[in-house]
């Protein structure tokens, strides 16, 4: 079954919302390869101009800056992540397995959406993986948060937190505990294919192994 998806985002995101017309379509699947191939650090929108065959001034009438630009698509894929979160654990009762397949869903390779066309949430997986912390990280993060920037992060880590109580309704740290959920997934990934001593996966590369250790910590943490 195609999962049917149409992602609302926050106006202040973007001058102008790209997905209304083919050029901001192709500023947010082209941004996504950039970014991926060359890091956010690299990425400019002189080089993005460049392969959409437009100019900069065309790709700022959609977005004052690069960082609101990975702000947007953080914030897109947060929402799309929300969305399979929902579908998927929509008919499961047991809490238990609501987290396995939560963390199965958090920490495991994602495959890109054919129903979604100028977006590929493979790379864009890689990308919230490397970069996805620069978007919060910064001095101006408060101004942002109060702008609702960061809503789509914090409503998935409602929903973690919200069956985190389900599991155990006494735990007093569900709230913190989603958030470590979702970082040490992307942390743990990270590691592994690149600073392999800091995790027991480095010479495996295997993302099933992360998703193991995280169902360990969480019901340890939980029961």
């Amino acid at each position: 079954m195609e999962l049917q998806l149409q992602i609302k985002m926050n106006d202040k995101l973007f001058v102008r919302n790209p997905e209304q017309t083919d050029l901001g379509r192709k500023i947010i699947q082209n941004s996504i390869q950039l970014i991926h191939e060359h890091g956010f650090e690299a990425f400019t929108f002189k080089k993005l101009a460049e392969v959409i065959g437009s100019t900069e001034a065309g790709i700022y009438r959609y977005f004052e800056n690069k960082h609101r630009l990975l702000i947007y698509l953080t914030a897109w894929y947060w929402s799309w992540l929300e969305f399979r979160v929902t579908f998927h654990l929509n008919n499961i009762s047991d809490p238990s397995i609501k987290l396995k397949k939560l963390i199965q869903l958090l920490a495991a390779n994602v495959v890109d959406d054919d129903t979604t066309i100028y977006v590929n949430e493979s790379l864009l997986h890689q990308i919230i993986i490397a970069e996805g912390s620069k978007a919060y990280l910064t001095k101006h993060v408060s101004e942002d948060n109060k702008d609702q920037l960061f809503k789509p992060y914090k409503d998935l880590c409602t929903i973690i937190s919200g069956i985190i109580l389900e599991y155990n309704p006494a735990y007093t740290h569900p709230r913190s505990l989603a958030s470590t959920i979702i970082e040490m997934a992307h942390l743990q990934v990270f590691f592994m294919h690149h600073l392999p001593s800091l995790t027991d996966f480095g010479d495996c590369k295997d993302e099933q192994l992360v998703v193991q250790f995280l169902e360990d910590l969480v019901f340890c943490s939980i029961r």
